[in-house]
């Protein structure tokens, strides 16, 4: 069976729904204790291009249920009202489809950067190797 909506229009009908920033505004936004990076990526991506110095990380695929209160998986760090949740992925693609769905479920003070990472690294933004997690003592 043929899709009916391909990724190009689904991109397109998110984009009119959200607000995108450009690279260099996030960049100075970085350090800002009312903004929060939040990546979106793969875990291997963090692996392989590393991050942006304090981001957090929170898989697409999860990002509804540590979003939404009622959720056993809910993460506070995502009811802080007064935070911009500034979202990013490789190329701008994820992060659109992730902040317009948590547009679709009320949240009015989240955005994306144009051109993900990438565009991040144009911009002169400080990229880090992914910290390693620290072993658990036995």
């Amino acid at each position: 069976m043929p899709i009916t909506k391909g990724h190009k229009q689904l991109l397109a009908e998110a984009r009119k729904k959200i607000r995108s920033i450009p690279a260099a505004e996030a960049v100075a936004r970085l350090g800002d204790p009312t903004t929060v990076f939040v990546d979106v990526r793969d875990p291997r991506e963090l692996e392989h291009e590393g991050v942006i110095p304090g981001a957090l990380h929170a898989p697409r695929g999860m990002m509804e249920f540590w979003v939404d209160p009622e959720s056993p998986y809910y993460r506070p760090v995502f009811g802080e009202e007064s935070k911009t949740y500034v979202l990013f992925c490789a190329l701008g693609w994820r992060s659109a489809l992730t902040a317009a769905t948590l547009t679709d479920m009320g949240m009015t003070n989240v955005c994306d950067i144009e051109g993900g990472i990438e565009a991040w690294k144009l911009a002169g933004g400080p990229v880090v190797p992914k910290p390693q997690k620290k072993a658990n003592p036995q």
